[in-house]
């Protein structure tokens, strides 16, 4: 299933993407007589995405004549209140040799993000004053599906409710002071673009296999598969898991596979097979 946030009068109500069309959850409930959550956060929450998934399913075809075009439609992140946003750096070699930074190859190296860097696709990015060299990073993000504490590599993938594109952004002048900067560098407002879609985990067989794209006034900076990864999407899972509990819709952005220096008039972009593209343009705080 592919989940979206629409924007509509103020709002932002979850939605399901079914081909070119998006159908509001609000409206499979009106159609269908049933009583979902309207928000993806909710959803994940009360661990209802395999049952909306199986309602879709079966009521396909009617739930379609309820849709409107995918191109008419204006997306919002997911959801903007996670308890927790993992960031992953250097998961990709080339990318530690862009830094000219040692790779991490025995543990992952991992920051924390707040809630207040989340923006939508189309929103715009803020330059803060305090930074001259700011850099998007485009990602895969795992959303965590239910509580999850300690588990194996093996158990992890039944605590995935889904996956989604993500821009990451960096201070990155203000990180190359000094390491212990990292958190302030990676924390302004705006710094972490969200969404259009949610995938679960069925709609994507072939995880490792996926290409993941930063891009730059829409030209490719940089690319990579998810296989080119030091540590896998669903190690970071178990491996979190074993510092803190993960909660419903926590997010895991796994890194990227490089990234670009973005200015004032930019047009960031993430680009991953099988997804909607994330884009947003750059201005100043």
């Amino acid at each position: 299933m592919r989940l979206v946030t629409l924007k509509k009068g103020g709002m932002e109500a979850a939605a399901v993407r079914i081909g070119d069309l998006v159908v509001p959850v609000s409206k499979i409930n009106e159609t269908l007589n049933l009583d979902f959550p309207q928000s993806i956060f909710d959803l994940v929450v009360a661990g209802k995405i395999a049952a909306l998934s199986n309602v879709v399913a079966e009521h396909v075809d009617a739930l379609a004549e309820e849709g409107y075009f995918v191109s008419e439609a204006e997306f919002g992140p997911l959801y903007r209140y996670p308890r927790k946003i993992w960031g992953i750096g250097l998961n990709y070699r080339e990318h530690a040799g862009d830094l000219n930074a040692v790779l991490p190859t025995e543990e992952p190296a991992s920051f924390m993000k707040a809630d207040t860097t989340i923006i939508g696709p189309n929103d715009a990015i803020l330059l803060p004053p305090q930074s001259s060299r700011v850099t998007a990073e485009a990602e895969i993000a795992v959303v965590i599906g239910k509580e999850c504490k300690n588990v194996s590599v093996e158990e992890a993938s039944s605590y995935v409710a889904g996956f989604t594109p993500v821009i990451d952004m960096t201070a990155e002048d203000i990180l190359q002071k000094n390491p212990r900067y990292l958190t302030r560098a990676k924390n302004f407002d705006t710094f972490f673009s969200f969404g259009p879609e949610l995938l679960t985990p069925d709609e994507l067989p072939t995880l490792e296999d996926i290409s993941v794209g930063t891009y730059l006034n829409h030209a490719l900076h940089r690319e990579n598969v998810v296989s080119n990864m030091t540590f896998l999407p669903l190690f970071l899972v178990a491996f979190h898991s074993q510092v803190m509990t993960l909660l419903p819709g926590d997010i895991i952005s796994t890194g990227t596979p490089g990234a670009v220096v973005i200015r004032d008039g930019d047009i960031a972009e993430c680009r991953i097979d099988g997804f909607l593209p994330l884009t947003n343009p750059v201005g100043r705080a």
